[in-house]
């Protein structure tokens, strides 16, 4: 058997806003002081490029599986991930990690990182960071770190660890987008994919409030009235039901 990875072996990409190179001075100032090397990856402008990106958006099926209105800087979020998703596929890497630009790491985030390498038959998708982590199970142990799945969301893209097939597979059947992209990573379970938790998380998410995405404070989340989102809540209910019958079978099988 071989030597396990290590966090230094992984090819490292950081997605990152041309209009927000304050964001990325925080980032490489930690990831300078962690003696971590990485590509910076200009991140998708989801607004300056919408009349070409709204052409990948099923807007109905958003809004329905949503409950609220599409929002340019999440679909140029996505795409952003699906082109380091590319870029993984064709590295050569068997593992990547990705980050966003808001991100804290705290300080044993590479000891962290390097135990859930030791056990890379347990996930697929690793999650070092989330805004919702509900309901998590146990499903095995490395160092003093947890791998949960979570039957409750799991969601947020700040930092992940993706193997390189998974990547390869969903950047092919990840259009059109009819959810966020953490949400449509988190329907991974009908895939028999494993989108699992490293808990307590090696980092945070640290936006101050201020999101690329959805702007000061959600300023931006326009939700329909509840009578609009039956449709969505259902889809809740359904999502929470699917996943702890996969958390069962993970559980069962020693996955």
């Amino acid at each position: 058997m071989g030597k396990a990875l290590q966090i230094n072996d992984l090819p490292i990409w950081l997605i990152n806003l041309k209009s927000s190179p304050e964001r990325y001075a925080s980032m490489q100032v930690q990831l300078d002081a962690l003696d971590l090397q990485h590509q910076r990856v200009e991140a998708v402008n989801g607004k300056a490029a919408w009349a070409e990106l709204a052409t990948t958006v099923d807007i109905p099926g958003f809004q329905r599986n949503v409950g609220r209105e599409v929002m340019p800087g999440e679909v140029g979020c996505y795409h952003s991930h699906l082109k380091v998703w590319k870029a993984l596929a064709s590295s050569g890497a068997d593992i990547g990690l990705v980050l966003e630009d808001d991100v804290v790491f705290v300080p044993d985030c590479c000891r962290a990182v390097n135990a859930a390498l030791g056990d890379t038959e347990k996930w697929d998708i690793l999650k070092l960071n989330h805004i919702r982590a509900k309901f998590p199970i146990r499903l095995g142990r490395v160092d003093k770190w947890m791998f949960c799945h979570c039957i409750g969301p799991l969601t947020g893209t700040g930092a992940y660890l993706i193997k390189a097939d998974v990547a390869d597979g969903l950047t092919k059947c990840f259009l059109p987008i009819s959810r966020p992209i953490d949400h449509q990573i988190d329907l991974l379970h009908r895939e028999n994919i494993r989108h699992l938790a490293l808990m307590p998380f090696p980092s945070r998410v640290e936006d101050h409030g201020q999101s690329t995405i959805t702007g000061q404070q959600f300023a931006g989340v326009r939700k329909f009235p509840p009578y609009k989102r039956l449709y969505t809540y259902l889809q809740r209910w359904k999502n929470l039901i699917t996943k702890g019958l996969f958390a069962f079978q993970l559980k069962r099988s020693g996955r």
